[in-house]
């Protein structure tokens, strides 16, 4: 959770990797690391308290961050996402707020992380499609398939889950 302007900083530059980026700031075509970086500045000001000029830089972050979050499709709580996020392209991507999804995840589009507050591991790929709801845990590592609906515990790392339900391949 992002507690200060260095762990802002922090997550923004661990995102801007995470995204293949090489250059510091966004072009004009970049909407998906713009979102990114405004999900980030938001989370800061909803977590740190601060006076007048901070409820109003909060509020103009909240506005940016709805306003990308409506042209790229993304529903996404805050909070939700360690550092290192990385959503791939523009598409339907909807985030319950009370999920916790670790460190270096990489999203696809019409992924749906649903009620019960899913619990993701780090380094997790999630594919194009997925579905994941429930109270459920999935461990570090797994790469969860295209169009897989994920409603139970996975805890082996580094495996590899399709279908529907959801289960290990080898």
């Amino acid at each position: 959770m992002i507690q200060s302007k260095a762990d802002l900083r922090e997550y923004m530059e661990a995102d801007r990797i995470h995204l293949g980026y090489e250059y510091k700031k966004p072009k004009i075509r970049d909407i998906v690391w713009r979102y990114e970086i405004y999900l980030r500045k938001s989370e800061y000001y909803n977590n740190v308290s601060g006076g007048v000029l901070h409820k109003i830089a909060g509020i103009y972050c909240k506005s940016i961050w709805n306003i990308l979050g409506l042209m790229c499709g993304f529903s996404i709580g805050l909070n939700c996402f360690e550092k290192g996020l990385s959503i791939s392209h523009i598409g339907t991507i909807v985030v319950n707020h009370e999920a916790k999804i670790g460190e270096n995840c990489r999203l696809h589009v019409c992924v749906n992380i649903g009620t019960g507050s899913p619990q993701i591991g780090n380094n997790v790929y999630i594919g194009p499609g997925a579905k994941i709801f429930g109270k459920i845990r999935i461990a570090n590592g797994i790469k969860i398939g295209a169009n897989a609906v994920v409603n139970k515990d996975f805890y082996q790392e580094g495996k590899t889950i399709v279908g529907v339900p959801a289960k290990y391949i080898e």
